[in-house]
This record gives C-alpha cells, sequence and structure tokens, in this order.
C-alpha cells in the first residue's frame, strides 16, 4: 500500500487517497499536507494515477490514554520482532487504531521518521504522550541496534504499570462510590422523606424527642441551603484537587499523608515501591547510565515523597556514594529494597535484583487489594447502619412513644 507525506505543513490536515499504481493496481492510503495540490503533487511523483482525493476531519476523538500508548508499544514491539519495517508497522497501527487522534498523533511520528529524524527524536516531540523514560529506552535501543528488545521491554514496563494502577484505583473504587451512594440518599432522606414526617408529628402536638428535633433542625437546614452545600461540597473538591494538581507543596503534603493512612497507605506505598524498582530495572537493564535514569524513576513513582528521595539519590551517586548508601540516606524504602540493591550492586546484577524486587510487591498489592474488599465491607456496612439506623430510629420515637401513651 502506498503512502506519501509532505514536508511538515502549516496546518494540520490529513488527506484520505485513492488511486492505481504504475500496475493498475487499486491502492488507497492517507497522506498529510498544507493542500491537495501538495497531495496530488506528491503522489504523481511516486507514479500513482489518482482517482479520489478527500480531506478528513481532524476534530473529534476522545484524548489519548496511557492505554493507548501502551498498546501501541505492544503492536509495534510484536510487529518488528516478526521484521515488520518501521514505517510499514507505523501504517498498520496507525490504521488499526480506533482513536482518531492517537491516528493522527502515529501519522505525524511517521512522517517525522520517513523524512530522516530518529524515532527517539520524533517521539520526543509529543512529550505530552511520551515521558523522558520512553524516549531515553528508544534512543538507548536505536544506538545499540536493539530497538526491538527495548520495545518489548518497554511494552512489559507500561503494562505492568497499568496493572498495578488499576488494581489501586479497583480498592479505591468500593469505598468511594458507597459514600456517594450514601450521600445521594441521606440527601434524599433530607430533603424529601423528613419534612413529611414533620408535618405528622406537628398534628401530634407533643413534645419531640431531642433526638427526633436534631435530624429535623439537620433537614430544614438541607431543605433551605441544599445549594449552598452542593455548591460549598463540589466547588471545595475541584479547588482541592486543582491545587494538589498545580502546587508543589500540596503535592507533598497529600502524598507524605497518603503514605500514612491506615492500610491504604501501606497499599499505596508498595504500589509505589514497585514502580520505583521496575523502572529503575528497565532503564538499568536497557544500558541507561544510572545518574541519567534516575532522572525518570522518580517521576515515574508517582509520588513526590519518592520523586523528592530520588533526586536526592542523584546527586548523591553522581558525587560517587553507592547506590544502596544513597537509598538507606532518604529513609523512604523497605529494607528488603535495601538489601536487594546492596547485593544487585555487589554482585553487579543491579537490574535482576531490582526486578525481583519489583515482582515481589506487584504480587504484594495484588494480595492486598484481594483481602481489601473483604475487609471494607463489613466495616462500611456498619457506618451505614449507623447512619440510615440513627435517622430512622429518630424518626420512629415520637411514634414509638405516642404508642406507649395510648
Amino acid at each position: 500500500m502506498a503512502t506519501a507525506v509532505a514536508a511538515r505543513p502549516t496546518k494540520d490536515l490529513i488527506f484520505e487517497w485513492e488511486g492505481k499504481d504504475k500496475n493498475g493496481k487499486l491502492v488507497r492510503g492517507e497522506i498529510r499536507a498544507g493542500g491537495e495540490a501538495v497531495v496530488n503533487a506528491s503522489l504523481r511523483r511516486q507514479g500513482i494515477l489518482i482517482t479520489k482525493v478527500k480531506k478528513r476531519r481532524t476534530s473529534g476523538g476522545r484524548s489519548i490514554k496511557q492505554k493507548d500508548i501502551a498498546i501501541f508499544t505492544r503492536q509495534l514491539a510484536t510487529m518488528m520482532k516478526a521484521g515488520v519495517p518501521l514505517l510499514q508497522a507505523f501504517d498498520i497501527v496507525a490504521r488499526g487504531s480506533p482513536n482518531p487522534k492517537m491516528t493522527r498523533l502515529l501519522n505525524d511520528i511517521r512522517g517525522d521518521v520517513e523524512t530522516g529524524t530518529s524515532l527517539s527524536s520524533a517521539f520526543r516531540k509529543h512529550p505530552m504522550h511520551f515521558d523522558a523514560l520512553y524516549c531515553n529506552l528508544v534512543e538507548a535501543g536505536e544506538a545499540g541496534g536493539i530497538l526491538e528488545a527495548l520495545l518489548d521491554r518497554l511494552a512489559i514496563y507500561q503494562e505492568k504499570t497499568l496493572a498495578i494502577k488499576s488494581k489501586i484505583k479497583s480498592a479505591l473504587m468500593y469505598p468511594v462510590a458507597v459514600i456517594v451512594v450514601a450521600f445521594v440518599v441521606l440527601t434524599v432522606i433530607m430533603i424529601f422523606v423528613i419534612p413529611s414526617f414533620k408535618e405528622v408529628f406537628h398534628s401530634f402536638g407533643a413534645d419531640l424527642p431531642a433526638p427526633t428535633l436534631f435530624v429535623i433542625a439537620l433537614s430544614e437546614f438541607f431543605v433551605t441551603y441544599w445549594w449552598a452545600i452542593f455548591g460549598f461540597l463540589f466547588g471545595g473538591m475541584y479547588f482541592f484537587f486543582e491545587t494538589w494538581k498545580r502546587s508543589e507543596k500540596m503535592q507533598v503534603f497529600m502524598d507524605r499523608l497518603l503514605l500514612k493512612l491506615p492500610v491504604f497507605g501501606d497499599l499505596i506505598n508498595k504500589s509505589v515501591v514497585a514502580r520505583w524498582t521496575r523502572t529503575l530495572s528497565t532503564m538499568f537493564a536497557a544500558g541507561v547510565p544510572l545518574v541519567e535514569a534516575l532522572d525518570s524513576v522518580g517521576g515515574a513513582s508517582g509520588n513526590a515523597v519518592y520523586r523528592i528521595a530520588t533526586e536526592q539519590i542523584q546527586k548523591d551517586v553522581s558525587t560517587g556514594s553507592a547506590l544502596t548508601t544513597s537509598m538507606t540516606t532518604t529513609g523512604v524504602f523497605p529494607t528488603m529494597v535495601l538489601q536487594m540493591a546492596a547485593i544487585g550492586e555487589e554482585s553487579g546484577a543491579l537490574d535482576h535484583m531490582l526486578a525481583k524486587c519489583a515482582e515481589f510487591y506487584e504480587d504484594e498489592v495484588d494480595e492486598m487489594v484481594k483481602g481489601l474488599s473483604s475487609l471494607m465491607e463489613p466495616f462500611i456496612i456498619v457506618i451505614l447502619g449507623v447512619l440510615i439506623g440513627g435517622i430512622v430510629i429518630s424518626m420512629y420515637l415520637p411514634i414509638f412513644k405516642l404508642g406507649a401513651v395510648v
């Protein structure tokens, strides 16, 4: 299948074309160009008799997720291992992607590579989707002539990282979902159910118990200021998460707090250690120098505490300190990781030892997630029982009291 790519256009336009090659065979493809005239000229130079050229809309499509990049990396590694040329592999993956934005991204990269740019340099033009770790590994693969092997290693790394994130999300999703549902139920009760009871109680003409008066007062507050409650709640959440995302101090504070949470703190800590060791193992095995590899490791850990610790480790290692000594000084790494790293340094198999640590902590995360579901269910049921049951009892106390009098 013939495909032409013009020089870097001034506008992001993609044209779909159909035509016949020199043998009269029907061919079709896509081309990125600044206009239809450029498309026609480029295809004619290839000896293609054009029958149809149509501009494709470049808007639309969902955003590119980390999962999309992981799938692309696995597909590219598989095809290159099978002997498919790089440009043809990009064509196949781009055409098979269900996301138009991903297709455009891959076509951009393919165009750069076809004009002589190295693959790592083409990736570096898209830092939102390919981080320093990704580009460094690809660059190391190109320099060593082992691009297929490093793409495979990179695919494994991304798949492991996504698996850990998925497990953490699944562990946190259940309590968050229950809390949201409980809040919705309580809001409905306070705004619609309690006022009905209030009218019934007024018809009794009797004094109401203190718990009932408290719930009624709370209901009246909800009915009067529901707009302020929801505005404060959602506005506060938006402000909180935006501050967390943009403020360095807030990130450090929250990441420290998360690591100290009961139960969940241990789960988050193990997942961060797994990512940290997996990242350093992958880069070190690829032949990336240790000091340079540490540039990407801290950010890949996903935790500001470990990122700051990694920056300190990098400074110490660059001045001649041993990796294990520097890691020990930070005081954030588990004893097992320190011991395995020390053995790896002494034996010259640091990447292998760190990979073993990553596998161990990934298994630990998996087991903790399985245990958390059974642990949280009774705990959440008790909390919901106290809240909903307390409201129900408060509302029925006057009825019980009236029944006792009768």
